[in-house]
């Protein structure tokens, strides 16, 4: 076991963790960060996805010691300073973009990334984006709906041409 530092939602956070230890692992056990979710453990469903240095990555595919010292950024940061939602979560929740929850920190991250990447992605650029998340409740559509909300765009066609 050896002692992982890095800074976690803006502030330094330390725990003991083996070698093999999980980044996924690491938030949640080491860290009591739960709100990364682990769904697959094989890097295939984004449910685990956080911010590494400003770049989204899925924490079940990362080891904790491979990013010691990092900034590390999980759903638990992306709050507003006063404990509100952020605006892309707050267009999660007005559009309808979650159902059962599970998926929703992920893809809040992943989207989150693709914003600051794009921040007035097209609807195509968004499900391309997302193509790594998967969602077994929603079918996309509100979630799409969200991202291009947050985004400052229209929302009323999202869907239509998919359809």
């Amino acid at each position: 076991m050896a002692k992982v530092t890095m800074t976690v939602n803006g502030r330094a956070m330390s725990a003991e963790a083996e070698g093999r230890t999980l980044l996924s692992d690491f938030l949640r056990q080491g860290l009591g960060l739960t709100g990364t979710h682990v769904g697959c453990d094989t890097s295939q469903c984004g449910a685990c996805t956080v911010h590494v240095d400003g770049l989204a990555v899925k924490s079940c595919s990362v080891l904790a010691m491979d990013v010691a010292g990092a900034n590390v950024t999980t759903i638990e940061g992306m709050a507003n300073a006063d404990g509100s939602l952020s605006t892309l979560q707050q267009a999660f929740q007005d559009h309808h973009g979650l159902q059962c929850g599970f998926c929703t920190p992920g893809m809040v991250m992943s989207a989150a990334a693709l914003l600051a990447d794009t921040p007035k992605p097209t609807e195509a650029e968004v499900r391309h984006h997302l193509e790594g998340n998967i969602c077994r409740c929603t079918g996309y559509h509100n979630i799409v709906k969200a991202v291009l909300a947050a985004s400052g765009q229209d929302v009323g066609k999202v869907g239509i041409a998919a359809e």
